[in-house]
């Protein structure tokens, strides 16, 4: 599978260009599905978010970026439907767009859907994740982004990338989350960690990372 892993969706031509490369086509000749899960599942969700990211009303670009067709996959309602044509759906489509909101709710979900098992097999589809939609990706996520909380505990996801993501640096929205934060945040990690803000996205193929930004990030190593 090929990732794009964003804090706040394609922000910029360079990422957008990182898209491109990836599907090996224009957009407008590419499908996609919507994965809108995760946005449930956020202490502070509400109904819009899931609509605004399905219809690309988001401020966050996604599924407005001009694709040949757009379709609906909502993790919830798979156990309740033929496994064989939600199967079908995800390797028939080009680019998977994975909304942001709560990462261990949509690990859960993706665990329970079937999806997490499906996913490294998918070797030609692209992965275009929105911040907690790439924080997924990640082994762990930090206790710091811990909201809602799995029956195990623990801030364990799914572990398809051996590095985690610290988002929204030093965004307005998030005073939170300056360098110093994300800097402590990375110590109690215990691998290497990115922290990214809404210009940077991380590009990964075949383990191969690379770091596609306009904006600011940092890499943290841990110590021995």
């Amino acid at each position: 599978m090929k990732l794009l892993l964003t804090d706040s969706g394609v922000k910029n031509a360079r990422i957008q260009d990182a898209l491109v490369d990836l599907l090996g086509k224009p957009i407008a000749e590419s499908s996609a599905l919507c994965i809108p899960t995760a946005g449930y599942g956020a202490p502070d969700a509400d109904p819009g978010g899931p609509w605004r990211f399905i219809s690309g009303r988001s401020p966050h670009p996604m599924t407005g970026l001009g694709w040949k067709s757009v379709g609906v996959l909502e993790l919830t309602a798979l156990p309740s439907i033929e496994k064989a044509s939600w199967v079908s759906w995800v390797r028939e489509t080009d680019a998977l767009l994975v909304n942001g909101g709560d990462a261990l709710y949509l690990a859960h979900w993706m665990r329970e859907s079937g999806l997490a098992g499906l996913l490294p097999s998918l070797h030609d589809t692209v992965y275009v994740g929105l911040s907690a939609g790439s924080m997924v990706m990640t082994p762990r996520i930090g206790q710091d982004f811990v909201g809602w909380k799995p029956t195990a505990g623990g801030d364990s996801t799914l572990g398809l990338v051996d590095f985690s993501i610290f988002p929204h640096l030093d965004h307005p929205a998030c005073p939170e989350n300056t360098m110093a934060s994300a800097e402590r945040w990375a110590a109690g990690i215990g691998r290497p960690a990115y922290a990214i803000d809404e210009q940077t996205a991380i590009k990964v193929v075949d383990g191969a990372v690379e770091v596609v930004s306009e904006g600011h990030w940092k890499l943290f190593n841990p110590t021995s």
